[in-house]
């Protein structure tokens, strides 16, 4: 299953186990492909370096290296028209378009409001993984 994660999830995953840790740990066994796109990269960039540079110790770069080296990097698709009311969302829809995505998992509410468009669920991570990783 081909699915994309918004940052909020990654990061949570790679710093708080949790559910979102259990995405990733299915993504790392091969239960499911992840699939990013250059913008979101540079989102997952920007965002490990700002927590890095709030919290010593703090470094994303490792998991970032293997996301770009072992995730599937489209190239986002171009929506037709407005599906986010945050346009900087619609880069997770735009990937899942491209890399035949039928998931995105984001904690972010106004992300999933986007849901369902051109058959793209978005989902919490609990509701993820109650429906797709059980």
């Amino acid at each position: 299953m081909n699915v994309v994660l918004d940052t909020n999830v990654l990061v949570s995953g790679v710093f708080f186990g949790g559910v979102p840790g259990r995405i990733l740990e299915a993504w790392k066994n091969n239960a499911l492909t992840l699939i990013v796109s250059p913008p979101i990269l540079e989102e997952y960039r920007r965002v490990g370096a700002l927590l890095a540079a709030e919290y010593e110790g703090v470094d994303l770069e490792p998991v970032l290296t293997l996301v770009a080296i072992h995730a599937l990097v489209v190239e986002p698709a171009t929506l037709p028209v407005r599906v986010c009311d945050d346009r900087d969302d619609e880069k997770f829809i735009a990937c899942a378009a491209a890399g035949g995505a039928r998931v995105v998992v984001s904690g972010d509410k106004g992300l999933r409001k986007a849901s369902g468009w051109h058959g793209i669920e978005v989902l919490t991570p609990r509701t993820f993984v109650d429906r797709y990783m059980r």
